[in-house]
């Protein structure tokens, strides 16, 4: 199983991290089978109605899951050690146990300095995934991590319950939230569900009015389960992650195949319309794009390629540009190829051209199918609800024209 970040360009620049990935801080991560199982499974639940006991018990040479109700009563899971699976952490803290840290999103960062935010808003500990070491090696996701001391909190004002199988579950300050895709394979006929909130323990729920007033004692689970499928996204309140299967990527362009894309478009020597000079496309560096004469730019109300000329500017704003080939007016913006493989869907045919397509308004260059899905896409936007973003970069798409199809003046994809 392969995990890959999505809209992680705080830390990531198309597909990848300013100055390079760092031990277990990277733009994506691969699940592999450990030497030894790791992973765990709830054996013995415990009431206990003192600190004393609480703290016996958290301290013992096992992992544990408490939940306080009260002053005088805690509830405390004990876990043992399961030889047929592989726990898989996730989350902001860089303690040994953490196997993947993440960081806040920040949209448009393009340095080190830029991906410092103020205040994070993903947890320490922000989730768990529990993967089989047998066929069909099924990986499940869980709210929570263990902390250094094996254990997971759930303080008094947390949101927790008792389920219908007497057991305790409960759901993390900010929410781990899950969205799968409806369609077999990660492809344009896929449809993107509605996202869901996952519990401590695994159980799938639909998302209430408002966390705090919503019951989830009561409420039933949702038919949706926290088995994680090729294109589930994992919303840790502050970055998205996006989980491919080993199956779904072999459809999916390699990074050498869209390299080879880009060549093939240079080659045919594509010209701007008025200053007739080469353009070519460049693999972007983590610096800001340049207006080198040469670099390529697409008017995105129209779609035709041109060079950074300075024709058709209207009324001094460098935002608004008239196109010379067909008198359209919108925004002219640079051409960027999108280099990440496991942001393509699988394409319609074996003919479609990853060089087709740019996102609107960054520029990322990518496949009409590609294009067409992200475009479709909702995810959790910080405090602006849910929107279309590039996965490239994690800006929001235009609401008018979220990509736009590239045409240039020797007709390369007529």
């Amino acid at each position: 199983m392969i995990i890959i970040l999505f809209i992680y360009f705080f830390e990531r620049f198309n597909g990848q991290i300013p100055h390079g990935d760092h031990g277990r801080r990277k733009s994506k991560f691969q699940l592999r089978q450990r030497l030894q199982a790791n992973g765990l499974k709830a054996q013995r639940q415990h009431i206990c109605k003192n600190l004393d006991e609480v703290q016996k018990l958290t301290q013992a040479d096992f992992h544990s899951i408490s939940y306080t109700l009260s002053r005088n009563q805690t509830v405390v899971v004990q876990y043992e050690h399961d030889e047929d699976s592989d726990m898989f952490q996730i989350g902001r803290s860089s303690e040994s146990q953490i196997d993947f840290i993440v960081m806040d999103t920040v949209p448009g960062a393009k340095i080190i300095d830029d991906i410092n935010a103020s205040q994070s808003t993903i947890s320490r500990y922000a989730c768990r995934i529990v993967v089989l070491r047998h066929p069909p090696y099924t990986a499940r996701i869980y709210a929570a991590g263990f902390d250094s001391s094996k254990n997971i909190f759930l303080g008094e004002k947390s949101i927790k319950w008792n389920n219908n199988h007497n057991e305790m579950d409960g759901v993390t300050t900010n929410g781990i939230l899950l969205m799968h895709i409806d369609g077999d394979q990660f492809n344009i006929n896929s449809k993107p569900t509605k996202w869901k909130e996952v519990s401590v323990c695994g159980s799938v729920f639909d998302l209430g009015e408002g966390r705090f007033k919503y019951n989830y004692q009561t409420a039933s689970p949702s038919n949706t389960d926290n088995i994680l499928k090729d294109g589930t996204l994992i919303d840790l309140c502050g970055a998205t992650l996006l989980w491919r299967s080993v199956e779904g990527l072999k459809y999916t362009p390699t990074r050498r195949f869209l390299e080879f894309e880009l060549d093939e478009l240079n080659s045919k020597k594509p010209q701007c319309p008025v200053g007739l000079n080469t353009l070519v496309i460049k693999t972007p560096t983590f610096s800001s794009i340049s207006s080198n004469f040469s670099n390529p730019y697409v008017y995105v109300s129209c779609g035709h390629v041109h060079g950074n000329h300075q024709w058709g500017v209207i009324n001094d704003n460098n935002q608004l540009r008239e196109c010379p080939l067909c008198r359209t007016v919108g925004p002219l913006i640079p051409i960027i190829p999108g280099l990440e493989s496991s942001f393509y869907v699988i394409p319609n045919n074996d003919n479609e051209s990853t060089t087709s397509h740019a996102f609107h308004p960054c520029g990322h260059m990518t496949s009409q199918s590609t294009a067409l899905y992200w475009s479709k896409i909702k995810i959790p936007y910080g405090a602006k609800g849910l929107k279309s973003v590039c996965p490239f970069c994690s800006i929001a798409l235009s609401e008018i024209n979220s990509y736009v199809r590239l045409i240039f003046q020797d007709s390369i994809y007529r």
